[in-house]
């Protein structure tokens, strides 16, 4: 734990430090920064790296070793808002999803969305019905290996690749089926175009998934999209709030309340931590910024509590969806060469690469990572009992959803699926138990790769191999010291806030007691007044202090006087 109170003081003593970002295709760009750099420095580097202009929709998120995760905010010190030692790893992902991803200016920018709803679609957050699914799975196999080819591709080919936590044979054999006979001569472009289109209209577009619990206890999924804030519970969406609907979004703690003004409705949830309450929050504000003001110029700084000397308060940096858009429209350049490359298959262990390479770069460490399904549903089985989300399932039949459902529900209420909405493990932001750290170390010494640990890990950049005891150990010891540095935490907040208090009523009674002075030596006839002008107190006050004050005022006054007439 000393080791963690020093790492501040031994970072400060570092000029410069290694930072890794993993980009939407699974490769890492590597870069040195400086000590003071801030997040703009990074994010505008590795948008120069993929010759992208349209970046406003994305972000660089980071896990911090509470396995919490993180936006990293452009205008503070990289440095400062790392707790966990250098080298520093983090990702690019999509932050604000395009209410219209089709309609993006630049093909670039629609290929790394494409690749980020690919992600959400195998990961569980993007849901769909069973005829969607097969859709989508074959635009994903004609923009990234082609048209079917008898020669390159044997029967059952579409089951070697897996675009969803857990789908059929029948599903298998749709998604080929629409690839050999619907799809032929689209170019990759084309694919990944019509890919977008077909995702935005799903209701679970642009869901990023936070993991509460309601005022029963009953789990939820609290997420911010484009069209508003919507609850997901069981296979229900139970709330959406259009963003004009939205007032205020407060947190206390692990609770979280949102404010609407349609009946004055308030929705109250808990996340699973205050730091976990605290991002939600932070992203609620914006999100709603983002999607809901005209200008950049509109935002405000926002509190968390409706006291001033309480709470965190926070306040979006960044241009607004509208003029997003309106600088979009301005863009005049040749297309920026896209590097794609196939999907790679696997007899022995289904997989799919989470996409191609975009370009090479002497400093950038290429990995293709495969995901295995079979081992990523086991670890979710066994981790169930450990974690307040349960194992991804998907079913063979969903609900879809429509613009006019999304934007026209009155009472926010629609069923989503046949399934519990439940997301794969990944998105959970609380650490990972001791049994599911042991399972993942047995499975990594056996050689079989960890599919859902891979994406909180690489985020984390904290290691997976090793030997299996030392791994545990380890584990074990850093649990123990996050959870004492949190309570440290906590502690410190708690002082905080009361020394806040504190002077904020110390300077109250300083005002008042000047205000008194002021009218106890004024010319107002009140009785209160009068009978404190006749007290000993008063009138020792008077002759003894406040008179040789006054005429120390005065004379400095009449020196300055005179000083401004001889200029």
């Amino acid at each position: 734990m000393l080791s963690r109170f020093m790492s501040g003081s031994i970072r400060n003593l570092e000029r410069e430090y290694s930072c890794t970002v993993r980009l939407l295709d699974d490769t890492e760009y590597t870069c040195t920064i400086q000590r003071d750099a801030k997040g703009q420095y990074l994010f505008d580097l590795i948008c120069h790296h993929l010759n992208l202009l349209e970046k406003d929709y994305f972000g660089i998120r980071y896990v911090d070793p509470d396995k919490q995760r993180h936006w990293l905010e452009f205008t503070k010190s990289i440095a400062k808002q790392m707790k966990s030692q250098p080298p520093f790893t983090m990702c690019l992902r999509v932050k604000f999803y395009p209410p219209d991803p089709a309609a993006l200016k630049e093909e670039i920018t629609r290929y790394l969305v494409f690749l980020q709803i690919k992600r959400d679609l195998y990961h569980g957050r993007l849901l769909c019905k069973t005829s969607d699914a097969a859709m989508l799975a074959a635009h994903i196999l004609q923009a990234e290996i082609g048209d079917y080819d008898p020669g390159k591709h044997p029967e059952g080919y579409s089951s070697k690749f897996q675009f969803f936590p857990k789908h059929s044979e029948k599903l298998e054999r749709r998604i080929a089926d629409i690839h050999k006979t619907e799809l032929i001569g689209q170019t990759p472009e084309t694919s990944e175009r019509n890919f977008l289109q077909k995702a935005q209209m799903l209701e679970t577009y642009g869901v990023d998934p936070h993991p509460c619990k309601d005022v029963s206890g009953n789990p939820a999924f609290l997420a911010f999209t484009p069209f508003g804030f919507v609850v997901l519970q069981g296979n229900k969406r139970v709330h959406f709030l259009k963003w004009n609907e939205v007032t205020k979004l407060k947190f206390e703690g692990k609770t979280f309340h949102i404010y609407a003004n349609q009946k004055e409705i308030i929705l109250t949830y808990f996340a699973p931590t205050p730091e976990a309450c605290k991002h939600l929050w932070k992203c609620g504000v914006e999100n709603q910024a983002f999607y809901k003001l005209e200008k950049s110029s509109q935002v405000r700084t926002v509190s968390s509590s409706n006291l001033f000397f309480k709470g965190s308060r926070f306040r979006y940096s960044g241009r607004v969806a509208k003029e997003v858009m309106e600088q979009s429209a301005k863009i005049k350049r040749e297309p920026p060469e896209i590097h794609r490359a196939g999907l790679v298959p696997s007899r022995s262990c289904p997989s799919i690469t989470h996409g191609p390479r975009l370009s090479s770069v002497p400093r950038t460490r290429r990995r293709a990572v495969h995901i295995s399904i079979m081992e990523g549903l086991e670890s979710l089985r066994d981790s169930a009992h450990s974690t307040p989300v349960r194992s991804v399932s998907h079913g063979e039949s969903f609900m879809p959803r429509s613009r006019s459902q999304a934007t026209d529900a009155s009472d926010g209420t629609a069923v989503i699926s046949d399934e519990a909405y439940s997301p794969s493990d990944s998105v959970l932001p609380t650490p990972v138990a001791e049994h599911s750290m042991e399972l993942t170390v047995s499975r990594q010494i056996n050689g079989a790769p960890c599919s859902i640990e891979e994406e909180k890990e690489s985020e984390a950049g904290t290691p997976m191999r090793g030997e299996g005891g030392d791994f545990v150990a380890s584990a074990q010891e850093g649990a123990g010291g996050d959870s004492a540095l949190s309570e440290v935490e906590q502690v410190n907040k708690f002082v905080l806030s009361v020394l806040r208090l504190l002077l904020v009523t110390i300077g109250l009674l300083f005002v008042l007691l000047l205000l008194l002075i002021i009218l106890t030596e004024s010319d107002l006839d009140i009785a209160f007044l009068r009978d404190i002008r006749q007290t000993p107190e008063f009138e020792q006050f008077h002759y003894e202090y406040f008179c040789p004050l006054r005429r120390w005022f005065a004379c400095k006054l009449r020196w300055v006087g005179g000083l401004l007439i001889n200029k």
